[in-house]
């Protein structure tokens, strides 16, 4: 008598690759956010209000280490903390209001992978805060 057919076999077989296949998959657990950056660090709009493209960019201590464009959160504040002069779009485009004057703070940030430590709700005017990665480049407008 045949204690484990063929079919039940290939079944543990299956459940066993599977396993491994979880077992391994540590490497994203230990793959954390270091980094953002953007691109270009400072521009102009031109005197008829185009867009201007941002990109983000984001550093990780695992391969692959550099990832552009990086999904973000986008926005823009002044000096004087959130604008509703400038414009930022989900994927990074810049657009100065008609009555927008001036050098702006275009920013973006992501949640930090892996990040320890306690939730922290504390959020600046340009995006920064706990448990996030964060960066800035300048937008002139006319």
């Amino acid at each position: 008598m045949n204690l484990f057919p063929l079919g039940r076999v290939w079944t543990i077989f299956l459940a066993m690759v599977a396993i491994a296949g979880c077992a391994g998959g540590s490497y994203s657990l230990n793959r954390q956010l270091e980094s953002l950056s953007i691109a270009p660090a400072s521009a102009s709009a031109s005197v008829n209000n185009t867009a201007v493209q941002f990109t983000a960019t984001s550093y990780w201590n695992l391969a692959p280490t550099t990832v552009t464009p990086q999904s973000a959160t986008w926005g823009a504040c002044s000096a004087s903390g959130p604008t509703s002069d400038v414009t930022v779009s989900t994927t990074g485009l810049a657009t100065c209001a008609s009555t927008a004057k001036g050098t702006y703070t275009v920013f973006a940030w992501t949640e930090i992978v892996g990040a320890t430590g306690p939730v922290c709700n504390a959020v600046s005017a340009c995006g920064y805060g706990c448990g996030r990665a964060a960066a800035t480049a300048l937008l002139t407008c006319p």
